[in-house]
C-alpha cells in the first residue's frame, strides 16, 4: 500500500477537530481494514518525521482522522482551514502499550490481588492510556503519588483519575 495526498477542511466533531477519510482513500492505504488504522500523518508537509496516529473507523469503511493540537500547531491550522494531508499506513506499528509499566506500579499491583484482577480486566486501550500517562511523569514523587491513586481506583475506591470517574475498579 502506498501514500495518499489530498486536501481537506478540518471539521469539528463535538469538541474534536478531525478530517474525514473516505472509504476509497482508506482502501488505498490498507484494503479492508476495519479497526483503528495506524497511520503516519503530515499536514501541509509538517512535521518531519510524521505523526503516528490511529484513524478511527466509522463502520462503513471510512475513518475519522482526529487532529489534536500538537499536530495542528506546526502548521498554524485550525477548524475550518483547508490543509494538504499526506497519509501512509504505519507498517512499523506494533499493538499494545508503548510504555513499560513502572516498577512501582508493578510492585504495588503484586501486593493487591483486587487491583491486579481489575487491571487485567481493563480494556487494552485503557491499560495503554494509563501506561502512557505514567510514561510522561518525571519526578519520582509524582510517580509514587499516582501509583497510590491508581491502586486505590483499581481496588474499587470511587475517585477521579486520568480525567474520568472510576468506580468498582474501572
Amino acid at each position: 500500500m502506498g501514500t495518499i495526498h489530498f486536501s481537506a477542511i478540518i471539521k469539528l466533531r463535538v469538541v474534536n477537530p478531525y478530517i474525514f477519510v473516505s472509504k476509497a482513500r482508506a482502501q488505498a492505504l490498507k484494503k479492508d481494514w476495519r479497526r483503528p488504522m495506524p497511520v503516519l500523518v503530515r499536514l501541509n508537509g509538517k512535521p518531519t518525521p510524521p505523526w503516528k496516529i490511529n484513524m478511527m473507523p466509522l463502520g462503513d469503511g471510512s475513518f475519522y482522522l482526529y487532529l489534536h493540537n500538537d499536530i495542528r500547531k506546526p502548521t498554524c491550522s485550525a477548524v475550518g482551514d483547508k490543509v494538504n494531508v499526506t497519509l501512509s499506513f504505519d507498517e512499523g506499528y506494533k499493538g499494545g502499550p508503548l510504555h513499560e509499566m513502572p516498577d512501582s506500579v508493578r510492585s504495588a499491583m503484586q501486593t493487591s490481588s483486587t487491583a491486579l484482577a481489575n487491571w487485567n480486566a481493563l480494556s487494552p486501550s485503557r491499560q495503554k492510556e494509563v501506561l502512557r500517562y505514567f510514561g510522561g511523569l518525571k519526578s519520582q514523587e509524582t510517580i509514587e503519588n499516582n501509583t497510590k491513586r491508581l491502586i486505590r481506583v483499581l481496588e474499587g475506591t470511587p475517585e477521579r483519575f486520568l480525567a474520568r470517574e472510576w468506580r468498582n475498579g474501572r
